[in-house]
């Protein structure tokens, strides 16, 4: 049994010794020699809107004051006129006339008020606007150039994970 396990003890040490050997990987810094944005056009419509005033017809009320004043008027008018039992009707058909004269002043045939009545117009506008979406970096690490995009701005150095392999 102890040969067993010197033997898996063994195995395990030479496979860690072997992955060891055989590669490092270690970080570093390198300078960064220059950051480019990348834009992307992104829309964000929104919506515009405004009042207008329009002209709107309507008719106007009719009112009851003209015909009452003209009646009373008119009944007035024609008591004055007749004698008897004719003073009566010369009482009523003033009246009715006095009516009808007051009413056709006052409401007028076709009287037509033009108001004006706020409506408000909406629609739709592009809203277009530049976001980033990532940077192009360009790099120097041990006298050599490289580039790569990053989702953001390294500044002056960045952190490179640097991999060394026997060939």
């Amino acid at each position: 049994m102890n040969k067993a396990r010197a033997g898996l003890l063994v195995s395990l040490v030479s496979i860690c010794t072997l992955s060891a050997a055989s590669a490092a990987d270690y970080d570093d810094f390198a300078r960064v020699l220059s950051v480019t944005p990348q834009l992307e056009q992104v829309n964000y419509p929104q919506q515009e809107c405004r009042t207008e005033y329009v002209p709107v017809q309507r008719h106007q009320q009719r009112g009851m004051g003209g015909s009452i004043i003209g009646g009373l008027a008119g009944g007035i008018i024609g008591n004055q006129v007749g004698g008897g039992s004719g003073r009566t009707a010369a009482t009523a058909a003033g009246a009715i006339a006095g009516a009808i004269v007051g009413d056709r002043m006052e409401n007028r045939d076709g009287a037509v008020m033009t108001d004006h009545q706020p409506v408000q117009q909406c629609r739709m506008v592009d809203n277009w606007q530049s976001r980033p979406n990532g940077y192009a970096v360009t790099y120097e690490y041990h006298g050599r150039h490289y580039s790569t995009v990053m989702p953001y701005d390294p500044g002056e150095r960045m952190r490179v994970r640097v991999s060394v392999t026997p060939r």
